[in-house]
């Protein structure tokens, strides 16, 4: 599977009773069950619900960290069941664009080489990732830290140079785990108005959050409880609808 311009008439992740299982000596864990879930490219989903609900398994799925027990997943079309290993590592550097909540920058590396380095994996010349590098790090505001230690910088900037690497490669989509997770609500509230001009600008974005503030700010939120999508328009879901305003999804 190669990083292209999606066909804007198909789903650019679509989900068919996906299931996750954790087994233990003498429990199972159902961490997903049945979960159908289409993103269109372009689109900025996020992914909600409280503690424990499966979010965060779901988006080790797909950014290809974890493989289901059940169910099918297509990634722009193409399924990634039989996918190698070596095949899984090079479509997660050219296709997928990974923001965590702890930042994950190397701390050894400078700002300039820790956003490089998803580049220097594709074995790209040097010219066009000195390029690519100045073009990201200028979007997120970044460009005069390029000498910077990750231990120099605070945590609203560790996650802008965080984005930056995220976005370098021109992935088809961005998987943000808690993006604000880490930070005070005015760095917070900054990765989000960024995520959102990078959405306004075209990006798919799928990001896991549990503050529904956040969660406002995409086009669409789907609710995870207990392992399953709740669909609020889905009468035989209307049970659930007190389980949401305890979780912080009134409305």
């Amino acid at each position: 599977m190669e990083t292209r311009d999606s066909n804007q008439d198909s789903p650019l992740i679509q989900l068919n009773g996906l299931s996750k299982v954790f087994y233990t000596e003498e429990v199972e864990t159902h961490a997903l069950s049945d979960i159908q879930l289409s993103i269109a490219p372009g689109e900025f989903v996020s992914i909600a619900g409280p503690s424990g609900c499966g979010k965060t398994t779901m988006l080790s799925i797909l950014g290809l960290l974890d493989s289901p027990t059940g169910g099918e997943y297509l990634l722009d079309g193409e399924p990634v069941a039989n996918l190698t290993a070596a095949q899984r590592a090079k479509i997660r550097n050219q296709a997928i664009g990974f923001i965590f909540q702890a930042f994950n920058l190397i701390g050894d590396l400078t700002v300039y080489e820790n956003v490089e380095l998803p580049l220097t994996y594709r074995g790209m010349p040097g010219s066009e990732r000195k390029e690519r590098v100045q073009e990201s790090l200028e979007r997120v505001g970044m460009a005069h830290r390029v000498r910077h230690y990750p231990s120099q910088l605070s945590g609203g900037q560790q996650q802008r140079v965080a984005v930056a690497r995220a976005m370098v490669g021109k992935p088809l989509i961005l998987l943000a785990d808690e993006p604000t997770g880490n930070l005070d609500s005015k760095n917070g509230n900054a990765v989000m108005e960024l995520m959102k001009e990078l959405h306004d600008e075209g990006a798919t974005i799928c990001m896991v959050t549990h503050d529904p503030r956040y969660s406002a700010v995409a086009d669409r939120t789907v609710h995870l409880f207990d392992g399953q999508v709740v669909d609020e328009t889905d009468p035989e879901r209307s049970a659930h609808a007190e389980d949401l305003v305890k979780s912080g999804f009134e409305g």
